[in-house]
Formats: C-alpha cells, structure tokens, sequence
C-alpha cells in the first residue's frame, strides 16, 4: 500500500507573525514549525506502515527552507520525500494550493492520501477537501481514528459529542485531527538517515498537468483586503486604593458595564 500524506511547514506563532506589503505572510523570516494537524496525519500513516509495511511519501508545497520539515518527517519513519517549491507558486491560496499540490500527486502512487484538517496559519479546512475534488477521490475529514481492512479504510469522524464510522473504498483522501494521535518523536539513527536521503524537488515545469491560471497570488480567487498582527493592549487605566475602596471602584465598573 502506498500512502501519501501532505503536510505543511507553517509559522511558529510563539515567535511572532510577520506580513509582507501584499499581505501575504512573510513566510521567510519567521520560525517554522510542521503543522500540528499534519503531524498527526504523518503519524497515522506511520502506524499503518508499522502494521501493513505500506510506503510513506510526505509532500509538501513550501519555499526551499521545507526541506528541514521533510527531513523531520523520513527521521519520523517516512520513505520518500517530495517538495514543491517555485516563486511562480508564491503567494497561493487555497484554490491555487490544492491545485499546485493535486498536480503533483498525479506523478505519485499511491492508495491513501492523509492531510491535516487545516493548517493554524489559516484555518480555512479547505485544501485536504480541494485536492481530493481535483484528483476525483472520496473524502473523509475530521478523522479521530484510522484503520485499514483490505482495499478499504474505515475511519471514525469527529461530530459534535459522538463520531460518525465511516467506510471508503481506497483511493481515497482523508482529513486529519492533532487529536487523532500522540505523534513519535524521531530517533536518532533516524535522524542520521534522514540526512543521508534524497529529496525530491518539483518546480513549475515539472507539473505538467497544471494550469498557469490557477498558481500563485495571480491565480488565487481570494484576495486579502488587509491583514495584520495582534493587536497590542494598552496599560488601561490604572488606580491606587485601599482595598475596600478597590472593591467599590471594581463593583461599580461592573455595574457601569452591565455585567453585574
């Protein structure tokens, strides 16, 4: 069984976030992390690979510093690694992600596709869905529990209080949960190893089947009116009472508000 799973490097939000003049984030200067609903996705794909001996492939659409992140995944366990990368491909949304990524699944095998729910940089759940409307493949998302029976996957889909148990034939795509494991950390021969494999590397010209009118911020149909990092709180008003007085003061602001 081959199974691929797509996972992205995104920002690490406890440093900060950074936008570019567009925009667009400022992907290049700021910490990157794999993202944590991907992680898990990786994960999910490892355990089956511990169970079935299936083939592991991570791809990702990033700029060049990705490969640190691909490199995480083989010294996790996984065999191959893809990136996609190209400044024609800067700036994508969602439409023109799933698109870029779609074309470049269609150069792989594979009998399960796992993305993450959504990244935490946008939070839109949109590209997993996306992909698996390109290529033509059922799609399970929300998936707290994965296992394989024969060509078919049954997954367990988060809803509200309960799950639902779904079955899929293979192909198929599903989207994953953080919560759906506790992802491994890697090993130290893996590490090593990881160092000693070969990354694949796709630009542009090497995915065919793609149409220049849906890459880049050119081809992406959502535009950004106007983006912008948190917004920073002043000191608020500050006073100095004895603390009955304090008690008072604090009521009547509650009161003033129509919290109390």
């Amino acid at each position: 069984m081959n199974i691929v799973v797509c996972i992205k490097q995104v920002p690490d939000t406890k440093g900060g976030v950074k936008f570019n003049p567009d925009g667009t984030l400022d992907r290049a200067s700021m910490l990157a992390i794999m993202n944590p609903d991907d992680k898990a996705g990786l994960e999910a794909a490892l355990r089956l690979k511990d169970e079935t001996g299936a083939k592991v492939t991570v791809v990702t659409m990033g700029l060049p510093k990705a490969d640190d992140m691909l490199r995480e995944a083989l010294a996790m366990g996984a065999d191959e690694a893809v990136l996609i990368t190209d400044r024609r491909l800067g700036g994508a949304d969602t439409w023109a992600t799933s698109s870029t990524i779609a074309a470049g699944l269609k150069k792989l095998d594979y009998d399960l596709i796992i993305t993450g729910r959504q990244a935490i940089d946008g939070d839109t759940a949109q590209v997993g869905p996306q992909i698996a409307e390109h290529l033509g493949l059922p799609v399970i998302s929300y998936a707290e529990a994965i296992k394989v029976e024969g060509n078919s996957v049954i997954v367990q889909r988060q809803y509200e209080d309960r799950y639902h148990e779904i079955k899929a034939q293979m192909p198929c795509l599903i989207t994953a949960l953080a919560e759906l494991n506790e992802p491994r950390y890697m090993t130290p021969g893996g590490i090593f190893d990881a160092f000693d494999k070969e990354v694949t590397v796709w630009g542009r010209d090497d995915l065919t089947d793609l149409d220049d009118a849906n890459i880049g911020l050119a081809g992406s149909p959502t535009k950004i009116a106007k983006a912008s990092d948190k917004v920073r709180k002043g000191a608020g008003e500050k006073v100095a009472l004895d603390p009955k007085e304090s008690v008072e003061y604090i009521v009547s602001k509650l009161k003033e508000k129509h919290v109390i």
